[in-house]
């Protein structure tokens, strides 16, 4: 085989892969937004539940990234086990898509679609269309490659070394594990099943070895999906389990069909042509396995629990860690339908649990001062290195994301959890200024007067009134910021009343200077604290999303 020829395979499936994710890239800048309401809505019913992941997979040409998308939401808790199952045998289904439209020869209408797409894309303004031209683009250029592909491999009935290595496949097990690991390797089972059919094609491989390569990729597309539940909850890499579990069942029921009946034979003399046979294949062996595993899905949901049962919690309480946001994809492969609607509510979720903890830190905070127990202000201190770790996190987390994010509306809810992370540090950072106060109270026995101590109570009610709105189901509304700013306008005036109380304490010689030192100080942490709870409402406001 001639290098150009080897490049002309190599050429070919990069084009597949790159037509797969433009389209998958503008699919999700379309929909994706909008995949958390779906999915809530048609997850319910089993039937419908595997018509969803049946569609979703045909538009975007990937089982693995539908596979992804429900091991994210799973992992987000905005979606059960039980409904992931469904979606997961409608993405099995999905995935015969591709191998369809390449027996039909749709790959002929690939330079009209393509155009079409890039037109939209370059001479088009409006938004929404230039991502519908992405999509077409995506199509066409996906085809595109395909027809590369079949074209440098028509050489490879010439190569000897490639003929003796396509004959071993006839084994069961070695074709098996020859589609899994090339499967896996690529991680597109579309693209490894376009590359089976353009080998049939060519007459490099016979179609009843074929078919043993074809179950191995059924199990080999399941990398993605395992690689992205590392560092998730046990509820998301069950979920990777179902996909394994439904794609091994279905290769040992085929296989053992298949070295029993004659089934190869009856569709090579039904079907014409090696690539519709694969197609064919490749869909009865989807088909089946979701009608056989259908009635029971809830078992097999089951059957993961057991293989993956709840473990005893083996971190402890003071480890710090990200609860709720961990990677959506893997091996460097960003981006995908649902990831908006993932990362927005695994993002929503940790900042919720970060302000809970910046909350309880401005509680104890003014608790330390009134009752001056340092107690308080130690677990203020670790609560506070929590935050910090946290909002590193988040920060790293979202200035990647802001990069690869596709989803207009996405992308302003993504950057506006940044600013939301950093106001939410700041907010926790004056309670750690507000609770070492303690300290200087009690090292050098000042007191503040039964005045001075009924205002400091007066500060730790309305500061929790307003952390707290953060947290309400209303956030984001128009008229719930018009309160939050009015508890940040009320925090502006008791300041400055206070401010003006305390000089007539100091005329009045009834609190010492250091005593005013330190409350003077301690109204200005005060005061900083409604700004940020301002600046969060105005954040969470322009992004029309609560915490």
């Amino acid at each position: 085989m001639k290098l150009l020829e080897l490049l002309g395979v190599f050429g070919g499936l990069a084009l597949f892969l790159h037509g797969m994710q433009m389209m998958s890239s503008g699919l999700e800048a379309v929909a994706g937004g909008r995949m958390k309401s779906i999915l809530e809505r048609l997850t319910a019913n089993r039937f419908l539940g595997v018509l969803t992941g049946a569609l979703i997979t045909a538009a975007v040409q990937s089982s693995s990234a539908t596979t992804v998308m429900v091991v994210g939401f799973v992992n987000a808790g905005m979606m059960t086990l039980n409904q992931a199952v469904w979606l997961i045998m409608g993405a099995n289904v999905g995935t015969t898509i591709t191998g369809l439209m390449i027996a039909l020869d749709v790959g002929a209408l690939a330079p009209v679609v393509a155009f079409a797409g890039v037109f939209l894309m370059v001479f088009v303004n409006q938004a929404r269309l230039r991502h519908i031209g992405q999509i077409l683009a995506g199509l066409g250029i996906l085809f595109i490659g395909m027809d590369t592909m079949s074209a440098a491999m028509a050489p490879l009935r010439e190569f000897p070394a490639f003929l003796r290595l396509m004959s071993t496949l006839s084994n069961p097990l070695l074709g098996i594990l020859f589609g899994a690991a090339f499967t896996a390797l690529i991680q597109s089972s579309s693209a490894s099943v376009g590359i089976l059919q353009s080998l049939a094609a060519s007459g490099v491989i016979q179609f009843s070895g074929a078919v043993f390569v074809l179950f191995g990729q059924n199990i080999g597309t399941c990398i993605t999906a395992v690689l992205a539940a590392l560092g998730t909850s046990r509820s998301a890499k069950r979920a990777t389990c179902i996909h394994l579990l439904f794609n091994v069942i279905g290769t040992v029921i085929f296989t053992a069909l298949v070295l029993i009946f004659p089934i190869t034979g009856l569709i090579e003399s039904l079907v014409p042509g090696p690539k519709a046979e694969i197609a064919v294949m490749h869909t009865l062996f989807n088909l089946a396995t979701t009608a056989l595993l259908l009635p029971l899905g809830n078992y097999l949901a089951k059957l993961a629990v057991l293989i993956l049962p709840d473990q005893e919690e083996q971190r402890t309480g003071e480890e710090m860690r990200l609860v709720y946001l961990t990677p959506v994809t893997a091996g460097g492969k960003d981006g995908g339908l649902g990831v908006s609607a993932i990362v927005v509510d695994q993002l929503r979720n940790e900042l919720r649990r970060m302000l809970e903890m910046a909350r309880q830190n401005v509680d104890a905070s003014f608790k330390a001062v009134l009752t001056r127990d340092t107690a308080h202000l130690e677990r203020v201190e670790r609560r506070e290195a929590y935050v910090d770790f946290l909002n590193r996190e988040i920060s790293r987390y979202v200035s990647h994301l802001i990069t690869i994010e596709t989803n207009e509306l996405g992308s302003k809810k993504v950057s506006g959890f940044f600013t939301i992370s950093g106001n939410i540090e700041r907010i926790s950072d004056h309670a750690d200024n507000l609770a070492g106060y303690t300290r200087l109270l009690t090292e050098r026995e000042i007191a503040f007067s039964p005045a001075a101590q009924e205002e400091v109570g007066k500060m730790q009610d309305i500061s929790l009134r307003a952390v707290s709105a953060l947290l309400s189901g209303e956030a984001g509304h128009v008229h719930w910021l018009s309160q939050v700013a009015q508890l940040e306008q009320r925090i502006d005036d008791m300041t400055a009343e206070f401010r003006q109380a305390q000089l007539v304490r100091m005329r009045e010689g009834v609190c010492s200077d250091e005593a005013c030192i330190l409350y003077s100080e301690l109204l200005t942490d005060f005061e900083r604290i409604g700004d940020h709870v301002l600046n969060i409402a105005q954040e969470l406001t322009k992004a029309q999303t609560t915490l």
